[in-house]
């Protein structure tokens, strides 16, 4: 091979940049709560009301002066006059002066005149209209008007997820809609004679396609519409016509047909007829990834094996898809991690009484090991990591 006119062996960060420069600048959309679970703001969000609406109680109890009930024991109940009733949704009409309280329920605005709250568990009917204290009342136990927040506060900011708390939030916001990033259209594609559609019968060296399986879950995980391509053959006409299917998406991702091997037709198609942004990765596992493009369509090629195509999506794909760069934590290391020469490894790893272990079995085919490992401890290159040393851990 010629001296190549693109990157090889880049790093991950370079990698990461080289993806996050081919993808297209994404729109805006606005939709329905029920439909932006997952996707991302795409502006600041302010309240359009306060939160709680009014001077409201957290409990279940009687509204009442705080000064009126500091004598309140067990042994000395203080005994007030009931005067009504507040409840979420129907506030108690009049006022309350001294001496007297209100029943009010969790939620319910405090009536004016009052200003603390005495559980229910505190008090004793006395009478049809009277209520004894076994302690005083607290203000600590209502939340004052806009404590949550204020009309007008800017609550969610633009490139926030909207995971299911936030969502409830937006809609506590006021908002019965909000504009979102237009979701990225990913086509989906699996390559390989040897691959096959699980619940088919296997012939002696075939295996099931995991890869698509895994990869599309990661896709909808990070809020991408997947546009599924199926399975290509090791053929390269095949695979260019199937790739030609891809119309209307923002990137290819494919698995398989990226190594050094005589039928990896997917390198050879970039190659010979593409272009091509990088190829190989200066880490394990995962290192013969390739990027490019194929009629202007960005291409992102994952290896083949289960557990290198998972790996490289989670490390390279998905902190470009979501925007949200890595978050790793810093943690124990209970047993060493071997280093590479040249190469970063992300090695499968178990969290226990917060340490990392070693998983053991580190082959690129064992793809048990991704369901049972809960993080990848990554070991730069050439820097070995010894039992009880510090180490940089990314959740799986």
């Amino acid at each position: 091979m010629t001296r190549p006119d693109f990157p090889m062996h880049v790093t991950v960060p370079q990698a990461r940049a080289h993806l996050a420069a081919l993808l297209p600048t994404l729109g805006h959309e606005t939709v329905p709560l029920a439909q932006a679970a997952g996707r991302t703001l795409a502006a600041d969000l302010p309240a359009l009301v306060s939160h709680p609406s009014a001077t409201e109680s957290a409990l279940d109890g009687i509204a009442a002066r705080e000064a009126d009930t500091l004598l309140a024991r067990p042994e000395a109940p203080v005994r007030l006059r009931m005067v009504g009733e507040s409840r979420a949704g129907v506030p108690f009409a009049g006022s309350v002066g001294p001496g007297e309280c209100v029943r009010i329920y969790t939620g319910a605005p405090l009536p004016p005149g009052t200003d603390a709250i005495c559980p229910v568990e505190q008090l004793t009917e006395d009478g049809a209209d009277h209520v004894a204290l076994r302690r005083p009342a607290r203000p600590g136990d209502v939340r004052a008007e806009g404590g949550d927040f204020r009309a007008g506060d800017v609550v969610l900011r633009a490139g926030t997820p909207l995971t299911p708390a936030r969502l409830a939030l937006a809609a506590a916001l006021g908002h019965a809609e909000v504009p979102v990033r237009r979701r990225l259209r990913v086509a989906l594609l699996s390559t390989g004679d040897e691959v096959v559609l699980p619940g088919q019968p296997l012939r002696p060296g075939q295996v099931y396609d995991s890869n698509s399986v895994g990869l599309r879950a990661l896709l909808a995980e990070c809020g991408c519409e997947v546009m599924p391509l199926g399975h290509a053959p090791d053929s390269p006409a095949a695979l260019a016509a199937t790739l030609e299917q891809a119309g209307g998406a923002d990137l290819l991702l494919s698995s398989g047909g990226v190594s050094m091997g005589r039928y990896d037709f997917l390198r050879d198609l970039l190659l010979e007829r593409g272009q091509v942004s990088f190829w190989k990765v200066r880490m394990r596992p995962g290192g013969p990834a390739l990027l490019g493009r194929w009629n202007g369509l960005p291409v992102f090629g994952l290896p083949g094996n289960p557990v290198s195509s998972l790996v490289v999506f989670e490390v390279i794909v998905r902190p470009v898809l979501t925007g949200q760069a890595p978050h790793p934590l810093r943690l124990r290391a209970a047993t060493p991690f071997a280093a590479l020469p040249d190469k970063t490894a992300f090695w499968r790893a178990v969290l226990r009484d917060g340490a990392a272990h070693d998983y053991g079995a580190q082959g690129s085919g064992i793809l048990r090991s991704l369901s049972e490992a809960q993080a990848l401890v990554v070991v730069p290159e050439g820097q070995a990591v010894a039992a009880g040393d510090e180490v940089e851990v990314l959740l799986l």
